[in-house]
């Protein structure tokens, strides 16, 4: 099994010295760290969530959603300095910051709006006997969220937001880097008029995480992560019966059939690569370009990556951020390096730059072959890899020849072909002419090593709830009991 490079919800677990704590990437200066949760409070932690939840899922789902509704607003307000917050703790460019919290305050607001429609109940026609059948939408109970660096605000609300509003109560184990981003949503929640317990964030220790999956009031557990984290918690999961949802690594294949408007092709590939300097899931990895374009297409990629230079993400001119932390840019670093050793080429960067902070150049490699880490790893950074294919099979072949199967993006003038090679793409996303993105209606997850459950839409609402039916049968007049 292959491993991503960064690991981003528990990165600051691998160093040697474990601690929630603030490390500025740009500085690399410590500036705030927290203790861990004691392990003795975890038991009184899961009590008081489901004491709420008891409540909770009693009170009328237009009270949930108000609550909920509440908190985009109160997002909004607060916009400036939590996307500083953001900048501060895992190094997003300013710009991105914003943009991530805005994109949070529509999930809100979307399960707000769409949240009391979707659990509304369901008829089915019974085939047999007389009466009524309803299928019921029901929470329940407390789930536990292991939640990632690399959008801490988003990944977290995309749990929270459909189910607050279903009924369930949340606890958080956020990452280790990004403590302060954790304690800000349970602020925004609580101020929104969530009940204590509710929604809680905890500074749990690794080692406390069975824990809480094993307690029999805790009802299921979802992460977004790596591989190594997904296939931990798929296994407590399974070892405790309970429901999980695993939002996995990716390596998305960026398919360029043609490309009749090149620059257009071209920035929509440096899109899909470089945003959050690289660290997401859904990022454009794997540059697959036929070969009547590939040269071109190559050659524009080099004078668009050339563009980015590194600089304080704070400020919003800068292009190129620093990663998240110096040990994600040492570990990107080494996998660049290995294909460079092992023959690839170097199109664009391949290096670290002469700057402070824990940055890696915005890197274009070619030529890489299956020896090489940089073939079957996520890179989990500002760096692509560019293949040449013959046509549209060898790029299906090559596309479906991973152990992700997350996002995809089909590019081409011909929305017909772009459909057939669409169709034969083992992932859970695929998106035809633009990078894979993500808004609130659009379900979200992957397929294989990628994961499996699925986030955002509708289809959120429905994957930690109690799907119960309801079976009316009338009494028939001669089983009425006889009155005296």
């Amino acid at each position: 099994m292959t491993q991503s490079s960064t690991d981003p919800s528990t990165t600051a677990s691998d160093s040697a010295e474990r601690r929630y704590a603030t490390v500025n990437p740009f500085t690399g200066q410590t500036e705030q760290e927290f203790p861990f949760t004691p392990t003795y409070q975890v038991d009184g932690i899961i009590g008081r969530a489901h004491a709420a939840y008891e409540q909770w899922r009693q009170r009328p789902v237009e009270e949930r959603a108000a609550v909920v509704r509440r908190a985009a607003e109160l997002m909004d307000e607060r916009r400036p300095a939590l996307a500083a917050l953001i900048t501060r703790e895992m190094g997003k460019r300013a710009p991105e910051a914003t943009g991530e919290l805005q994109l949070c305050a529509m999930i809100l607001n979307y399960y707000a709006d769409n949240g009391p429609g979707f659990l509304q109940p369901t008829s089915i026609t019974p085939l047999m006997g007389k009466g009524e059948a309803v299928v019921e939408t029901r929470p329940v109970g407390v789930l536990l969220a292991i939640e990632p660096w690399n959008y801490p605000f988003y990944q977290v609300v995309r749990v929270a937001g459909p189910n607050l509003v279903l009924g369930n109560t949340v606890i958080l184990k956020h990452a280790e880097i990004t403590p302060q981003c954790a304690a800000a949503i349970e602020q925004l929640f609580l101020d929104a008029g969530a009940p204590e317990g509710v929604f809680t964030n905890t500074y749990l220790r690794i080692e406390d995480v069975e824990q809480v999956v094993a307690d029999p009031r805790v009802q299921g557990v979802t992460l977004t992560g790596s591989e190594r984290a997904g296939s931990a918690v798929g296994a407590l999961a399974g070892k405790h019966l309970k429901k999980s949802v695993l939002e996995l690594g990716g390596s998305d294949p960026f398919i360029v059939l043609d490309a009749d408007d090149l620059a257009a092709t071209v920035k929509a590939a440096t899109t899909g690569r470089m945003q959050n300097t690289g660290q997401a899931c859904t990022a454009s990895k794997r540059l697959i370009v036929t070969e009547d374009v590939y040269e071109p297409f190559v050659e524009g990629l080099k004078q668009a990556f050339a563009s980015f230079a590194p600089g304080d993400p704070a400020d919003p001119s800068t292009s190129l951020a620093p990663l998240s932390s110096e040990k994600a840019a040492q570990d990107l670093h080494a996998q660049i390096q290995d294909a460079i050793d092992k023959g690839a080429t170097v199109v664009a960067g391949g290096g670290r730059p002469d700057h402070a902070g824990a940055f890696v150049q915005a890197t274009i490699l070619t030529d890489v072959t299956p020896d090489m880490r940089a073939f079957r790893e996520e890179l989990f950074g500002p760096a692509a890899v560019v293949y040449k294919v013959k046509d549209a099979d060898e790029a299906v072949a090559l596309a479906n020849d991973s152990d992700f199967g997350l996002g995809a993006t089909v590019m081409s003038s011909d929305l017909d072909r772009a459909r057939s090679v669409a169709e034969r793409l083992e992932a859970g996303m695929v998106w035809i002419n633009q990078p894979t993105g993500s808004s609130p209606e659009l379900p979200f997850g992957g397929v294989k090593r990628s994961g499996y459950g699925r986030e955002l839409s509708e289809l959120a609402m429905f994957e930690f709830a109690n799907r119960r039916l309801l079976r009316t049968v009338p009494v028939r007049k001669a089983d009425r009991p006889v009155s005296g």
